[in-house]
């Protein structure tokens, strides 16, 4: 009888995985490394230090610098991946921006700022992949990286709420269509974590101290928190899941 944990490993897998250079995208991206997948980071910045750590797995890695407030390098991207490894099969929709504002001062700019990176790259993005995953015909995972404000409404930060929850709408469309093509769709929704996005609350102590009083783990999540469950989406483990969002986020949704 094979070993249950044959089922999650990524061995011989390419995972395009954007936001990679920092916080919870190179916390995936070394999660999928470790269970044996190459990686494809993607961000507007060079990531040496994740290239790095992946290599320090035994894994391959390709960086590619894209700014995805466009869709424009979407394409190129999955090009560059079949173009260095011959083939796509696992898609982590990470990138994401956040903007702060009173609603009724919220300008346009951040409006459609927000709206273009976290939900319309991530449609295109997902559109692109399936694309090459019909073509391959080899099926394959798509993870978006949902949040607590999928759920909840949260406060200033109107439009990354609203691209949160159409995340994990889009999710579920996109599960509907591609199932028969053996795609599975699915999101992650990390609670409150420790990374550049959150700055800002853990240095208000007031804020900071509530957001820990309601978490029943008592303490902020890591990138560690999230690479597990990507692992589990990523891999043959969660074939019949498909369309629905994980909440990683210590019990806050529970309370």
């Amino acid at each position: 009888m094979n070993n249950i944990l044959n089922k999650f490993s990524l061995e011989g897998k390419v995972a395009i995985v954007t936001g990679a250079s920092t916080g919870l995208g190179q916390g995936i991206s070394l999660g999928l490394a470790s269970a044996g997948a190459n990686i494809v980071g993607v961000d507007y910045v060079e990531m040496p230090e994740t290239e790095e750590k992946v290599k320090a797995l035994g894994k391959d890695f390709l960086g590619v610098t894209a700014n995805l407030l466009s869709i424009e390098p979407v394409q190129g991207i999955i090009d560059q991946a079949v173009a260095k490894f011959g083939k796509v099969d696992i898609l982590v929709n990470n990138a994401g921006i956040i903007r702060r504002c009173d609603a009724i001062d919220f300008t346009e700019k951040d409006w459609d700022d927000v709206m273009n990176i976290n939900i319309k790259t991530v449609f295109f993005f997902a559109q692109a992949a399936a694309k090459q995953f019909i073509k391959q015909n080899s099926g394959g995972k798509i993870i978006n990286i949902a949040s607590m404000l999928s759920y909840q409404g949260g406060i200033r930060v109107p439009s990354y709420t609203s691209s949160k929850s159409g995340v994990m709408g889009v999710t579920r469309a996109l599960a509907n269509e591609w199932a028969k093509h053996n795609i599975n769709v699915n999101a992650i929704a990390p609670g409150y974590m420790a990374t550049n996005n959150t700055t800002a609350l853990r240095d208000d102590a007031d804020r900071s101290a509530s957001i820990l009083e309601r978490i029943p783990a008592g303490r902020w999540g890591t990138p560690d928190d999230v690479s597990a469950p990507a692992v589990f989406l990523a891999s043959e483990a969660s074939d019949y899941i498909n369309g629905y969002t994980v909440a990683v986020d210590g019990g806050w949704l529970a309370r």
